[in-house]
């Protein structure tokens, strides 16, 4: 009968002296159930040894360390002490000055090296199947193969002392609908990526995906040996892939808090070109829903509630979370007999955006009409100068006026692989209507003051990796094509005003509840929903599951003090600066059209200020 193999966390020689023979205790193991897991090797010498353990320790999800040898104590066997060897059976790699040289049957004729080289033991992603079990899928390999295909990512490891490479994860094909449970089975250790070249693995056999079921992608041991040869070691051996050394030792387990709601992770689709799900536990998700549900309310009954999709706010934020380079447009003209003719509604909530995007780190710029480029420059200005902003961003234009033109500005060189954003947002900003004209919520055509940015979200729809947010309060705002319908029936002058171009997200901001009356043409405050966005950013940089997923199992979290973010929310103080700015600059509310304090008719202190408020105790508050 086959031989097992059980490890310690400290291995005694009887165990370390199997892998110099050429014996199947070091098998290939990719479709064995039962209590025992496999564990791939890798044996590096000495003085490498400290180095790759903490290379390990920061890179734990495709490198979960479960044991390492003590040196100078490797031994061969008692003569038969194993029986069935196969003679010539290749186990393992060998590599010199980090290029792979050729593949062993055993280590034995490297014993006198062996004996000043530590050999590391790492958990397997095989032990995946146990939670593909849990969450009612049955195991499958590849056509008829034993090894599932790996592959290669653009994702790298954190570098530690010389040890570099990039993640190597692991694929199964996993039906739509068992996707939140696996991930629950897993404790949100799996990782969903969208890998397009599904058919040429780095390792292993492809796995070819049905219809109906999405690729999964788990971190992979075998990320190891891209490892090895960055060290450029004189010499190394780590297991083949596929062949593997069965252990009772266990992977790391989750914490004992894992299915509470701050470990309990919520799956979401994100994108469909590429295909792209995303994590956050479900308490953060709760939270998110609170602040979707605080912006959309409609005392009012002017319609608004009518246009909400559940989830657009969690949505878009996790699309957020996710991008790189940001774009962000406002402006609505709407006082078209006054200069400037802009509203105090959507450049704060815009500012406000930014100031969070650029604590996160992100590229994010600003494009207007260029008619108000001047204004928005200097409303920027002195938002720095005021500390509502950290420091200066881009003010952008755009008259372009074709499908071509649009890709161009939106890609590098105009090639539809390289795109220069891959978010945009529009908060307040006037949106097409089906007649190609711009409408106020008076029904008037403002189309003469308003530059065709519109035509960017159109083209992003075809480009993939850009995804789209509209923020609105009426339903004429760029983005709200995707409630259109809604708003034809529901909005005054809907039939008219209705923007034709959509989101791929809409986030809807609704009126005041305070009990006052509530103006005739006020159709809410979009400024809401651009501090919701950054609220809703900061819970998911605030939820382990989401920072874990972010991280893609590389790297550690972040230190507390590292955690810039937490003080670039909205608050009184800052949006206050924001709007005092804006009146400096005679930008006038919307309904009333008085240069002052308020928006949309609706005074800052005392309403907006308490939404703000509202807002942030809700983002903050301890679960």
């Amino acid at each position: 009968m086959p031989f097992t193999l059980h490890l310690r966390s400290r291995l005694p020689s009887a165990i370390r002296s199997l892998i110099l023979q050429k014996k199947p205790n070091i098998r290939n193991t990719s479709s064995m159930a039962g209590e025992l897991r496999p564990a791939s090797l890798v044996v590096l010498p000495r003085s490498l040894a400290p180095a790759f353990e903490r290379f390990c320790q920061v890179n734990t999800g495709p490198l979960p360390l479960l044991g390492q040898s003590e040196p100078e104590k490797w031994m061969l066997p008692p003569q038969g002490a194993i029986s069935e060897t196969r003679m010539g059976h290749p186990q393992f790699w060998k590599y010199e000055f980090g290029a792979c040289t050729g593949s062993l049957a055993s280590l034995e004729q490297y014993s006198e090296q062996l004996k000043d080289m530590v050999a590391f033991f790492l958990g397997c992603s095989f032990s995946l199947e146990e939670a593909l079990e849990k969450a009612g899928l049955p195991r499958r390999d590849p056509a008829g193969h034993s090894q599932a295909g790996a592959y290669k990512t653009t994702v790298p490891c954190v570098t530690h002392a010389g040890f570099c490479c990039p993640l190597v994860v692991t694929m199964r094909p996993i039906p739509k609908d068992k996707l939140e449970g696996l991930v629950r089975a897993c404790c949100s250790l799996g990782e969903l990526l969208g890998i397009k070249e599904l058919s040429k693995p780095a390792y292993g056999d492809a796995m070819v995906c049905p219809p109906g079921e999405v690729p999964v992608f788990w971190p992979s041991p075998l990320t190891s040996l891209g490892a090895v040869s960055s060290c450029e070691t004189p010499l190394a051996f780590a297991s083949i892939p596929g062949c593997t050394v069965m252990t009772d030792l266990k992977d790391a387990k989750a914490p004992p808090g894992c299915l509470t709601p701050e470990r309990i992770p919520e799956v979401h689709h994100i994108s469909q070109d590429p295909l792209h799900y995303s994590i956050a536990s479900v308490s953060a998700s709760q939270k998110i829903r609170e602040l979707e549900s605080m912006i959309g309310i409609d005392p009012g009954n002017r319609g608004i509630g009518h246009l909400l999709c559940k989830d657009e706010l969690l949505k878009a934020s996790l699309s957020l979370s996710h991008a790189r380079s940001v774009l962000i447009t406002t402006g609505f003209p709407t006082h078209f007999n006054h200069e400037p003719p802009e509203e105090t509604d959507g450049p704060p909530g815009a500012v406000a955006l930014v100031a969070f995007l650029q604590a996160l780190e992100k590229e994010v710029a600003i494009i207007v009409d260029q008619r108000a480029w001047n204004l928005h420059q200097k409303i920027v200005e002195d938002a720095v100068e005021q500390g509502v902003l950290k420091t200066q961003i881009p003010i952008l234009t755009y008259q372009g006026g074709s499908v071509e033109a649009a890709q161009a500005f939106l890609c590098k060189n105009g090639d539809p692989q390289t795109p220069r954003f891959d978010h945009l947002v529009a908060i307040e900003r006037a949106g097409r209507a089906a007649d190609g004209n711009y409408y106020n919520a008076r029904k008037m055509n403002i189309k003469h003051l308003v530059d065709p940015i519109d035509d960017l979200f159109l083209a992003a729809k075809k480009i993939p990796g850009i995804s789209s947010t509209g923020v609105g309060d009426g339903g004429n705002e760029l983005g709200m094509g995707k409630v259109k319908e809604a708003v034809r029936r529901h909005i005054r002058h809907g039939d008219v005003i209705a923007c034709d171009v959509e989101a791929d997200f809409a986030v809807i901001a609704g009126e005041h509840s305070d009990g006052r009356p509530v103006r005739p043409a006020t159709q809410g405050v979009s400024n809401w929903g651009g501090y919701a966005l950054a609220c809703a950013l900061y819970i998911l940089y605030s939820c382990a599951v989401h920072s874990q997923y972010l991280r893609k199992a590389v790297g550690p979290s972040r230190a507390p003090g590292d955690q810039a973010w937490t003080q670039a929310l909205p608050s009184v103080i800052k949006e206050e600066k924001m709007l005092g700015i804006l009146v400096q600059h005679k930008v006038r509310s919307g309904v009333s059209g008085i240069v002052g304090m308020e928006v949309d008719g609706l005074p800052f202190h005392n309403t907006h200020a308490e939404m703000i408020q509202k807002l942030v105790d809700v983002t903050t508050a301890q679960v």
